[in-house]
């Protein structure tokens, strides 16, 4: 049965409207475009959070805070996005989250205004909200695609950071220049940037993200096709177990490879600036970190969808051992190779996000996606905020080498259970 619109035009049926190529581009249209805009805030924090803080407290050992909280604000904000979403779809979560980001940024150019350390943690906080939105717009990318092309809607999606996240690293000196001409520290200058972003983004997905791809998927879902089976209680308990361990190894790739690459990345620009180096420097090496966690989704979509999210999650693990590697061997005033570092361990990121992605989608069911996404995602920003948090006082007693290597051989851990999980599938 049809539905009217707001015209009186009569409406496809919901698995209609959802099998429709176009409604699935214009969706991935408006994520791309918040995605691109949400990058450039993203990427303020990553690029002079630690350096804002280490300035302000004149502490090394305490530069890894800034990431650990607004990745635990990110731990938070994924919760309430999450149940938004769930409740109400995907669009007013995602909005709310992008605006929280907003104020979040504004807050943090308070704070190193007025030379708060409280309001500056405070606001990092808040700001985290921006983190947890970014990575949850890839699942409103997946709500509508089919099962062989989720890989690549996330992928799509988790893309179109890049502009914005090369982009942003790379104004960290000129929005420095802005902000120092306002009477504003230079470090506060990447939060201009991100504050006006993050609104924009907010914006786009208030106003553009219609229909709601979760809202939709659930209509169609609902919509009755043939005569559901009778109920097997064992079929049911043996799939709720291979539903729950699925759940647990995408959460546990995921969650190793941000550990990962939160704890060596939020280092780097420490390391570098403390072998003297500038903001321009730490910015592009950050840049290229940045592009390499997103610019290569397409193709590892592809490889998820042709290989298999096992193969590709085992290849995160392997790629984070190499960028450990390089990054422990790396001269500190060596731009070149600490940019290679950070490429491979961008890479070896976005390999552990596509598949662990991959594996969660594919593994629950519409009613409960989204709360079980949120749930992992939480798990992440813990893992990350972990990360960060740890990474400055690994340096601060042991060296950014030791950080390196150590996480590089922390990468290893997803091995084991993929390896059992592709053992499972083959029996």
């Amino acid at each position: 049965m049809k539905s009217e619109t707001r015209t009186g035009v009569a409406a496809p049926p919901p698995a209609e409207l959802a099998a429709d190529p176009a409604v699935q581009r214009h969706i991935l249209g408006v994520l791309v475009t918040s995605q691109i805009l949400s990058g450039a805030g993203l990427a303020a924090g990553i690029t002079v959070g630690a350096l804002l803080a280490q300035d302000m407290l004149g502490s090394t050992g305490l530069a890894g805070l800034p990431s650990a909280l607004f990745t635990a604000g990110s731990a938070l904000a994924a919760i309430v996005v999450s149940r938004i979403s769930a409740g109400r779809g995907r669009r007013p979560g995602l909005a709310l989250g992008y605006a929280t980001g907003a104020v979040g940024s504004v807050g943090v150019i308070a704070a190193a205004a007025l030379d708060s350390p409280v309001l500056l943690f405070l606001a990092l906080f808040v700001y985290g909200a921006g983190t947890a939105t970014n990575l949850q717009a890839r699942y409103a990318g997946a709500d509508l695609a089919a099962p062989g092309h989720r890989a690549r809607a996330i992928s799509t999606v988790l893309v179109a950071t890049t502009l914005g996240g090369v982009l942003g690293p790379n104004l960290a000196a000129p929005t420095g220049a802005l902000a120092h001409a306002v009477h504003l520290p230079r470090l506060a200058g990447p939060f201009l940037l991100a504050g006006l972003a993050y609104a924009a983004a907010a914006v786009v997905l208030a106003t553009r993200l219609h229909p709601d791809p979760l809202l939709l998927a659930r209509a169609a879902a609902a919509t009755p096709t043939e005569q559901a089976p009778a109920d097997d209680p064992a079929a049911d308990a043996a799939s709720t177990a291979r539903t729950r361990n699925r759940v647990l190894l995408g959460a546990q790739v995921m969650v190793v490879t941000q550990l990962v690459m939160v704890g060596v990345m939020t280092m780097t620009p420490v390391h570098m600036h403390d072998a003297g180096q500038g903001t321009a420097a730490s910015g592009l090496v950050i840049a290229l970190h940045v592009a390499a966690m997103y610019l290569p989704s397409p193709l590892t979509g592809r490889l998820v969808d042709r290989h298999g999210p096992l193969a590709v999650g085992a290849a995160a693990g392997l790629t984070l051992l190499a960028a450990g590697l390089l990054a422990a061997v790396a001269p500190a005033h060596s731009v070149p190779l600490l940019a290679l570092a950070l490429v491979l361990l961008g890479l070896g990121w976005n390999f552990g996000l596509v598949s662990g992605t991959a594996i969660l989608t594919d593994a629950v069911p519409l009613a409960t996606r989204a709360k079980t996404q949120g749930g992992v995602d939480v798990a992440i920003s813990i893992s990350g905020a972990t990360g960060g948090l740890a990474s400055g006082a690994v340096v601060d007693l042991a060296g950014y080498p030791v950080l390196a290597l150590g996480g590089g051989l922390l990468a290893l851990l997803v091995l084991p259970a993929l390896a059992t999980a592709a053992a499972r599938g083959r029996r």
